[in-house]
């Protein structure tokens, strides 16, 4: 079965907060989405990068108390 669908579609503003490695932005009808997935070394590397350090959380008891200004007596 075909489909021919004729569209007009007019966007003044759009805003997409996040986009991940598995996202779907689609505007208008589609029959078929095929995924594609892309990887690029646009930095040129060479190496895995390096392990990260964390700094240890500070104990919970060392932690002054922080009062919002609304909060005040």
């Amino acid at each position: 079965m075909i489909f021919n669908i004729q569209q007009n579609i007019h966007i003044h503003s759009i805003k997409i907060t996040s986009i991940g490695n598995s996202s779907v932005f689609q505007i208008g009808s589609a029959g078929i989405i095929k995924p594609l997935s892309q990887l690029s070394n646009t930095g040129g590397f060479t190496e895995p990068a390096p392990q990260l350090e964390l700094e240890p959380l500070a104990p919970v008891s060392s932690v002054s108390p922080v009062t919002h200004p609304s909060h005040r007596n």
